[in-house]
């Protein structure tokens, strides 16, 4: 799921869920159970164990967003990880630590910017926070040359980024697609346009997203803007006006994080904005098609997870073995069967057909030519308009 300002008592449950073996998926139905957890202290992030091999290969420090790696509920390990530590011989203290971006960094910002030691030798923050570790040269370069797989299979979605065009501070780890999604029993009309949201019929039932760049992207879109290029602050007001009147009008119920999920599947919410791998966990507990995604014709925003190095890392050949074995094909299939997301390896989709055939035609896991083609990059904020654009959405807001 999406991770950026997480609802509260979300970010409680994550902190909770692995003493309890809790499946991700009872993360998306939250509300439900966490009024027994809300007197809990929160628990410290839990490290993988030594696992496989002697460790003669080194250690890896990893940080990493909680069920964001295949994890075997059976076992309580990682099989992918167990598979690369007996296979290198190298230690990886697997953290799943990050939670949000800014609660994240804002935890070691000190050790950043004095380059020392943060306890991590990678991390997976996303691309609108590595952005600013990229201007305040706070991260490693990686070396390419030593990841070939990586030069190799990174398809071509996440090949560039505006502040890092060839991927030489982040390696795409997991990716997504920021869209809509309607209820195909309650509202089988269904949506394909931003503007559809706003039909009277759906008046209180809709919902947007609490990240600005994720809601507005949509909206500038349909207004045409290329969302890529040099847009600026006429075309984010013209877009933040749209959001403000479909929520003071009511046609808007909510506009939340993580948590809009709940009110999905307790039918609050009959149409909105989404992230693509919610849906794709929501279907599958369901065990049918319940809830559509769709690329709004106007096209969809994509979202980008990457490995990225402190300068004081520690392990630093050791974390480019770990980048590079994670793409491999096969490899990338296992993780992307558990996670659900944009797989950034090529070859993962042949991978998973062997194991998932079905799976492994799904499109928000493998965009196909078509809905690669709607699928757009929101070009990187300076520090300023960052602040400057998430104060003004966060009036809208009511904060």
């Amino acid at each position: 799921m999406r991770r950026n300002s997480p609802d509260p008592l979300i970010q409680e449950l994550v902190q909770r869920a692995r003493a309890t073996q809790l499946n991700r998926r009872q993360l998306l139905r939250g509300a439900g159970f966490g009024a027994a957890l809300l007197g809990a202290g929160s628990l410290a992030a839990c490290a993988g164990p030594s696992g496989p091999g002697d460790g003669s290969g080194g250690t890896v420090r990893w940080a990493n967003w909680t069920y964001y790696l295949d994890y075997d509920e059976d076992a309580g390990d990682w099989p992918s990880l167990n598979e690369f530590m007996e296979r290198s011989n190298i230690r990886v203290e697997y953290f799943e630590d990050i939670d949000d971006n800014k609660t994240f960094i804002a935890k070691i910002k000190d050790q950043l910017k004095l380059e020392q030691d943060t306890g991590y030798d990678v991390f997976v923050p996303s691309d609108t926070t590595t952005v600013r570790l990229v201007e305040q040269q706070q991260l490693l370069e990686f070396d390419r040359t030593l990841m070939p797989n990586v030069d190799a299979n990174m398809i071509d979605m996440v090949q560039h980024a505006s502040f890092d065009p060839d991927r030489i501070w982040s390696i795409p780890y997991q990716a997504g697609m920021t869209g809509l999604v309607y209820n195909t029993q309650l509202y089988p009309k269904g949506v394909r346009s931003v503007s559809d949201l706003w039909s009277p019929d759906l008046a209180g039932k809709v919902n947007l997203l609490t990240e600005q760049d994720d809601t507005l992207a949509l909206i500038m879109l349909e207004q045409g803007v290329d969302i890529e290029s040099n847009w600026g602050d006429t075309e984010f007001e013209a877009a933040l006006a749209v959001a403000r009147d479909q929520i003071d009008s009511g046609q808007v119920l909510t506009v939340k994080g993580n948590s809009y999920t709940q009110d999905l599947e307790q039918g609050n919410v009959w149409a909105g904005m989404c992230w693509s791998g919610d849906i794709a966990i929501l279907n599958e507990e369901a065990g049918e098609e319940i809830w559509k995604f769709v690329v709004p014709d106007a096209g969809a925003s994509v979202f980008i997870d990457s490995f990225s190095m402190p300068l004081a890392a520690q392990s630093v050949e050791q974390v480019h073995e770990l980048i590079d074995y994670y793409y491999e094909p096969e490899v990338a299939a296992q993780v992307a069967e558990y996670v659900q997301y944009v797989c950034p390896v090529a070859g993962a989709q042949e991978a998973m057909a062997k194991t998932n055939p079905e799976l492994a035609e799904n499109p928000l896991i493998f965009p196909d030519e078509e809905m690669s083609k709607r699928i757009f990059d929101m070009r990187s904020l300076s520090a300023e308009e960052d602040n400057r654009y998430t104060q003004a959405y966060q009036k809208i807001l009511g904060n």
